[in-house]
């Protein structure tokens, strides 16, 4: 038997634990960012406590931020997804 074969046939026996830690790759990833983006609005709240002039900087800052976690956390999942899929 070929090197090919024997890796063909070892993919295709983990496949179902292929498929069991990419759902469990998104859940973290979506965990996760709720978590950051979670620190991003204490910390914006926080900060406009402590200087209410800022308020426009600040807000359009955690928006920024908070627009960049989402966008990794959609990569992340969609990446999972195509794991199960494929």
């Amino acid at each position: 038997m070929s090197l090919l074969t024997i890796l063909l046939q070892v993919a295709t026996d983990l496949a179902p634990i292929a498929k069991m830690g990419a759902g469990i790759g998104a859940g973290i990833a979506a965990i996760g960012a709720g978590v950051g983006i979670g620190n991003i609005g204490r910390g914006a709240v926080e900060s406009i406590a402590r200087q209410p002039e800022a308020v426009g900087d600040i807000r359009s800052n955690m928006i920024v931020a908070a627009a960049l976690i989402e966008g990794v956390a959609f990569f992340a999942i969609v990446v999972c997804l195509l794991v199960v899929f494929l």
